[in-house]
């Protein structure tokens, strides 16, 4: 296997965010070089559903090319919804529809949050394509990674377990417990660790303990369950943004303020609680070992050399 000490994200040539990981010294290669290389890369697609897409591009792209894999990378949208936050150029250019993939099979999926949690699942207006997506995901996916509003979809689409509003919003970073450090998808963790939280929603931990078909990974005691997984590896929710900038936070609340909403600043975030400092990334260890778990023990080691029906 030529180069396999280390291999880098593919992605087009032309992606603005290329430029971003190669400053960051993030290995790098684009289509035309990965087409010289006699390897079997992992085919990893991406489902895009929060509005600045290519600020979650870059986070994430971040995470798939810190590892010793070689990763193609093909980013998905909505049909059924025009994001009116990217140009329809950057879509055309970089995205294709599921109509478009729907006969292909990945090795892994990241389905990413959304700002929609004041709707019902049912009131989405790609609710009806998600769930075509999810069901096909169940077939043609070894393993789904679902994040904040995706993984509370994947936890009622799969398993019937249905998000509740909460009082405030739950904004900040929070300390988490680790239930089972003997579980892959985090080996390596420190017992406790520290992710970021951005969401008004929650479910209940309750009912996520007593499913017979999931197993609860990290807890927080303000932030409520943070890290699932189906017992069959085949779904993992996080609920809060570990492939967060350190900013990203201080951008949201930023953007609430301006818009006159009501809302408490990020909780264990500021330096001293005080906005006008710049915050510190103190999860992204934690971040990119969770990455690599995945890759590693849920689709590299469990996915097939040569899909067969």
């Amino acid at each position: 296997m030529k180069g396999a000490y280390r291999m880098p994200i593919n992605i087009p040539k032309s992606l603005p965010a290329i430029e971003h990981l190669k400053r960051e010294k993030i290995f790098v290669m684009d289509d035309e070089r990965a087409a010289t290389q006699d390897i079997r890369p992992l085919n990893i697609a991406i489902l895009n559903l929060m509005p600045e897409k290519e600020k979650t591009e870059l986070q994430l792209l971040r995470l798939l090319g810190n590892t010793p894999l070689q990763v193609n990378i093909t980013f998905l949208h909505t049909a059924s919804y025009a994001s009116k936050n990217t140009s329809p150029s950057h879509l055309a250019h970089f995205y294709k529809t599921f109509e478009e993939v729907k006969t292909d099979r990945f090795d892994g999926l990241i389905i990413t949050g959304a700002p929609i949690e004041h709707l019902q699942f049912e009131d989405v207006a790609y609710w009806h394509e998600l769930q075509e997506i999810m069901a096909w995901s169940k077939h043609y996916v070894t393993s789904t990674m679902h994040i904040c509003w995706g993984a509370q979809a994947a936890l009622y689409y799969h398993f019937g377990i249905q998000k509740y509003e909460l009082p405030r919003k739950c904004s900040g970073v929070f300390e988490h417990t680790l239930t089972d450090p003997t579980i892959k998808l985090v080996r390596g963790f420190n017992d406790y660790f520290i992710a970021p939280h951005s969401r008004y929603t929650d479910v209940s931990l309750e009912e996520l303990q007593a499913h017979p078909e999931l197993h609860v990974l990290a807890i927080s005691n303000e932030a409520g369950a943070f890290m699932i997984k189906s017992k069959d590896g085949k779904q993992i929710m996080l609920t809060g943004h570990l492939e967060y900038d350190a900013d990203t936070l201080a951008e949201e609340y930023a953007r609430d303020i301006a818009k006159g909403m009501k809302i408490d600043m990020p909780k264990h975030y500021f330096p001293n609680d005080d906005p006008t400092q710049q915050p510190l990334n103190m999860w992204r260890a934690h971040t990119h070992l969770l990455f690599s778990n995945w890759l590693n023990y849920y689709v590299y080691q469990q996915t097939p050399y040569n899909w067969v029906e």
